[in-house]
Order: structure tokens, then C-alpha cells, then sequence
């Protein structure tokens, strides 16, 4: 399991980062799944944002869906690392009878110092760490899943991490803090902006995003729009013509478009899944 933020419960002492409006149907997760985040160790903050780990025991088959985060994740899963590129599409996870996974969100352009060549390549892709570094990753996710102690889990996977030895990037900070701005501010609803803000060329922003992030800008820009969506999706009834405008997107039926795309059903069959409410517009 990568790129989601299904959240229910922290451990204590941990810090709860990611992004909670992520989790699709929250209120079906939040009995379910028990989700704990940690700062990484000091050695891997400039390229890691949060470890997490997922918990369940259930008696029943509880798939769960999230909006893909523009990050690299790695998990510990079936015995081995995996890195996980950013992915497009819909993403899911399903969770049978108990178990548990580990994984690392690294920083938005953190992960290429880790790799040493362009993240776009692995769009879309989950590959086995062990393909990439000259370290095997199986005994690895074979300790950290066999612990009880998350202390214990979480050492094991940064301790992996360090053998890799990757050089600070001063340009991760760049490309993080202009990832953090898309997220943050309301107001940016085009490529252009964010170029400006960045003060470079759209083109140059592009090639940038692609090379560190593995997504374009504009994919970015559309996921903090749709996780806005998200948000309000979950607050109460929305008139889905308002707010596309507030969004800055051109109409309703250019949200709705965006919505199924990145959901898989549109925003009225989601709202009517959730069971809460009735939308309106």
C-alpha cells in the first residue's frame, strides 16, 4: 500500500502528517484501519516526509481508495520494498482478515537524489527496490513486518534507506516548496501561476516537475482542486456549479470530468455511496 493517507488513529508521541481529505469514504475507513505517522531520523529529513504505518484486524473484505499524492512512496508489503512512482489512475487497496504495512512518503522531490536519474520514469510503475539499489530489500521487509513494535519497523526501513547514501539536492527544497505552494493556496488554478511564482518559464517548470516530481504541474494543480472537492464532498450537501467556479474550473461539467477521472465514478454516484446526504446542483 502507498501514495494514501487513510487516517484513524495516531500513536502517541507521533506526528499526524499527509493529507486526511485524501481518503475516499472516510467514515467506512476510520473504524477499520488504524494509521500511525512518524518523522523520519534526521539523516533522511531532507529527502523523507513521514513513515507510516497501516494496522487492521476485520472480519470482511474493506477496500479502500485514495487520491494519489504527487510523492514517491516505499513500502514494505508481501515480503518485499517496493517503490511506488505517483500514479494517475484511481488508486486502491484492499485489506483482508489482520495484518500490517510500513511504508516512506518522501518529500515531493525527494526521492531522485535516492534514484539518481529522473523520477518520470517510474510513473505509474511499482518496482522492487532491490532492482534499483545493490541492497536486498526482502530480508528487510521480512523483519520489519514480522515486529510489533512500530520503533522497531520504522528502524529497519530508515536503516535501508541510509545504505543507499544519497546526496542532499539543494533543489528538492525547491521543488517541495513550490509543491507546498500549489497545496496551500487557493488561488492557484493554472501552470502559468505557479511558473510565476517560481520564475521560470512554464516549459522549464514542466521539465522540472517531470524530472523531480514524475508528474506534470498541472496533474499537481488539478489533485489540490480535487481534494478540495473532496473536502466540502465530505462536509455536506454542495452545489457542484458553484463550486467548480470556485475552483477555477471552467463548469460543473468540467469538474465532474476531472472528479471521475481521478475517482473512478462521478462526484453524484460517490456522495450517494457514502450514504450521508444528497447532493444538490
Amino acid at each position: 500500500m502507498a501514495r494514501d493517507d487513510v487516517s484513524n488513529a495516531e500513536v502517541s508521541g507521533a506526528d499526524p502528517r499527509g493529507e486526511p481529505s485524501a481518503i475516499l469514504r472516510p467514515d467506512l475507513a476510520a473504524p477499520l484501519l488504524d494509521l500511525s505517522r512518524h518523522h523520519p531520523r534526521e539523516s533522511l529529513a531532507p529527502f523523507v516526509d513521514y513513515l507510516w504505518i497501516v494496522r487492521w484486524t476485520i472480519s470482511d473484505v474493506h477496500r479502500q481508495q485514495v487520491l494519489p499524492q504527487p510523492k514517491i512512496h516505499l513500502a514494505a508489503e508481501a515480503g518485499r520494498l517496493r517503490v511506488q512512482g505517483v500514479s494517475r489512475e484511481p488508486f486502491y487497496r484492499t485489506f483482508t482478515t489482520s495484518g500490517q504495512v510500513i511504508g516512506v512518503a518522501f518529500r515531493a522531490g525527494g526521492f531522485r537524489p535516492l534514484l539518481g536519474s529522473s523520477v518520470g520514469a517510474l510513473e505509474g510503475k511499482v518496482v522492487p527496490a532491490g532492482e534499483l539499489w545493490p541492497h536486498d530489500d526482502a530480508p528487510v521487509a521480512a523483519r520489519a513486518l514480522a515486529e510489533e513494535e512500530r520503533e522497531a519497523m520504522a528502524k529497519g526501513v530508515e536503516d535501508y534507506l541510509e545504505l543507499i547514501a544519497p546526496e542532499p539536492d539543494p533543489m528538492v527544497d525547491e521543488v517541495d516548496a513550490i509543491v507546498s505552494r500549489i497545496e496551500t493556496d487557493t488561488s492557484i488554478h493554472r501552470v502559468d501561476q505557479v511558473a510565476a511564482l517560481a520564475g521560470t518559464s512554464a516549459r522549464t517548470l514542466q521539465r522540472l516537475f517531470i524530472d523531480y516530481v514524475g508528474v506534470a504541474p498541472k496533474w499537481v494543480i488539478q489533485r489540490r482542486r480535487l481534494l478540495d472537492a473532496s473536502e466540502r464532498a465530505h462536509s455536506g450537501p454542495v452545489v457542484w456549479a458553484e463550486l467548480a467556479d470556485q475552483l477555477g474550473f471552467s463548469d460543473q461539467a468540467h469538474l465532474i470530468r476531472a472528479w471521475t477521472a481521478a475517482v473512478g465514478t462521478p462526484p453524484a454516484t460517490y456522495v450517494r455511496e457514502t450514504g450521508n446526504w444528497v447532493p444538490r446542483g
